[in-house]
């Protein structure tokens, strides 16, 4: 049985940066795993541009974005293996997985960063009513298929969710000659960058129906219409607001998963709200020297910030291996979040073991507009910030430092929460 010190399940853009940030922690024997034939993840059908603002300080496409990633990591003779499949990760970090070169073999790994990243929300999971037609993709695939493959999957589009993806193939569908009808939300609200409505739809013409959902699908073999409706606050439809477009195709943009299963295998904690593992400042998990970090932790909104967060997952993996025990490391703040902070990541923080600075990143449950974002320490109130606008679509943080948490007792909570004044 081989053995690395690191072992990272996703060669996309989270496990090409954690195992970057661990070479440069003096850790040799780093291996990367990937399913796909080639290394950088969803990144290489991202044509658009947008990425590297934060990390490069230039805008950059999403193949142009992993691959000085994948540079990097080939400079630094990092070892991957691709076109290969994790079956299982044990409690004792040995992984289970297969290829087409070697068969079933097994790694034993001295720390293991989870970066499988996610998978979208299918028709299945949606219950909406109708048959089975050809012309139903996940805007993912569709993505892909006009991306990658050059297959242009329909002529009249409709869009059933306002996710950045979705928002995005509006766009790229309307510049390969196809007419997008509309685009339906459920929420009051986008689940998308702003900037992403006004350079997909508006730019376009193309109308944006908040709070309206697929009633139902017609056509048999091909997908011939559809229909949707207003809903009211229960989020069910309400009678007498129906509208019908013709269309060839119906994408879904409805919210991305975590792919998790791996790490509900393996016995690690998850949390309800994100559906990915919970984890403390190291981005451990509940199994030690396990690490998650990416879209398979949390769904992000900038590439950037998978980028920075596989760095902290990948160099807190090279100390794990080090076995450098911090100070004061018994001592466990729980952090939460309150009045319209769906979630906080990490979820508690050990200030023995933390840097410097440690970022906490969260997303709000909806629109606030002139609102403040507080967090309080016990009952001292740390930080009192102003933001004009939050919105679910965009991730939101705070940074907090070492000497602001020393001396904290035992279970001292820390709490995000949004505040009128």
């Amino acid at each position: 049985m081989k053995r690395y010190d690191i072992v990272i399940i996703g060669g996309g853009p989270a496990g090409l940066a954690a195992a970057l940030a661990a070479r440069e922690q003096g850790i040799h024997e780093v291996l990367i795993l990937e399913r796909d034939r080639e290394l950088g993840g969803i990144l290489n059908q991202c044509i658009h541009n947008g990425f590297g603002l934060h990390t490069f300080q230039e805008e950059l496409t999403g193949p142009e974005y992993a691959a000085r990633f994948i540079q990097r990591v080939k400079d630094a003779r990092i070892e991957y293996q691709l076109s290969t499949m994790v079956l299982n990760i044990s409690p004792e970090k040995i992984v289970t997985a297969m290829n087409r070169e070697e068969g079933l073999f097994e790694i034993e790994a001295g720390a293991v960063v989870l970066a499988m990243g996610c998978r979208e929300r299918s028709r299945g999971a949606l219950n909406i009513p109708g048959y089975r037609p050809a012309g139903i993709f996940s805007a993912g695939t569709a993505q892909r298929l006009v991306n990658m493959e050059g297959c242009l999957p329909g002529r009249e589009v409709v869009i059933l969710g306002s996710g950045d993806i979705g928002l995005i193939m509006a766009r790229r569908m309307t510049l390969e000659g196809a007419k997008v009808k509309v685009v339906a939300e459920l929420m009051p609200y986008s689940g998308g960058l702003k900037r992403n409505i006004v350079q997909c739809l508006d730019d376009y013409g193309i109308p944006l129906k908040l709070s309206h959902t697929v009633v139902d699908i017609q056509g048999r073999e091909r997908v011939e219409g559809v229909t949707i409706a207003q809903v009211g606050a229960d989020r069910r439809p309400i009678p007498g607001t129906e509208e019908h477009y013709t269309c060839d195709t119906l994408l879904l943009s409805c919210g991305l998963i975590p792919e998790n299963e791996l790490s509900r295998e393996l016995g690690v904690m998850i949390s309800p709200v994100t559906a990915g593992p919970v984890v403390n400042e190291s981005l451990e998990t509940s199994i030690p020297g396990v690490f998650a970090c990416g879209n398979v932790l949390h769904v992000h909104d900038l590439v950037d910030f998978v980028s920075q967060e596989a760095a902290s997952a990948g160099a807190a993996a090279a100390e794990y291996v080090k076995q450098r025990p911090g100070e004061d490391a018994e001592v466990t703040l729980p952090v939460k979040g309150k009045g319209g902070v769906r979630y906080t990541v990490p979820s508690m923080i050990r200030p023995g073991r933390m840097q410097e600075e440690q970022v906490i990143r969260f997303r709000v449950g909806d629109v606030y507009r002139n609102q403040y974002i507080s967090l309080y320490v016990g009952d001292e109130r740390l930080i009192h910030r102003k933001r004009p606008v939050m919105a679910p679509g965009e991730m939101e943080e705070l940074k907090v430092t070492r000497e602001q948490l020393s001396g904290c007792p035992e279970g001292t909570e820390l709490l995000v929460v949004i505040e009128d004044k």
